[in-house]
């Protein structure tokens, strides 16, 4: 089963997420896709570390190279998120670059085949301004072809605002007690 997660910056995206998660069958995996830049991505990383702490997800990083990441066992994943994925293979010096679109959707697959419970995590960002860079612009393009490959995929699409899940495909999935 693949769910789809969207929402902007502080919506409750991923906390819904990781609710989702929690409900699935064991083992549960956490796929952190942020890669540590600067003393406040790494505060940031600690702070979301803190707030899984205890609730049963392995988390492994994977900020580049999703087509290389063999999970130790079948399980439920949870990859957090697109957003963050898609930048650095598109911009870090070891990342796919031009080939980040096939790049990341054979990952998505690989993963999804390893997985019987796949969400994936992406930002909202196509309601901003119209004034960008020609270089922000492509990766805007980038992302929204990602999205609307995985929207298609999906067996659920759902946007989280201000904390409530809207689906527009599919249904709440239900995977038993929380």
């Amino acid at each position: 089963m693949l769910t789809f997660v969207v929402g902007g910056a502080g919506s409750g995206k991923s906390a819904y997420a990781e609710k989702l998660l929690a409900a699935c069958p064991a083992p549960r995996y956490y796929l952190a896709t942020m890669q540590i830049w600067d003393e406040e991505c790494r505060r940031r990383v600690e702070r979301h570390k803190a707030m899984r702490a205890g609730r049963g997800f392995h988390t492994l990083e994977c900020p580049l190279n999703l087509v290389g990441l063999d999970l130790p066992a079948t399980g439920s994943v949870l990859l957090e998120d697109l957003t963050n994925l898609v930048a650095n293979e598109r911009y870090a010096p070891d990342g796919a670059g031009p080939g980040t679109l096939e790049a990341v959707w054979a990952g998505l697959e690989k993963l999804y085949g390893q997985s019987t419970h796949l969400i994936v995590v992406g930002n909202e960002l196509f309601c901003g301004g119209a004034d960008y860079s020609k270089e922000t612009v492509e990766y805007l393009r980038l992302l929204a072809k990602l999205h609307r490959r995985l929207a298609a995929r999906a067996d659920h699409v759902c946007e989280v605002v201000s904390g409530c899940p809207w689906y527009y495909k599919g249904k709440e999935p239900f995977y038993g007690p929380v």
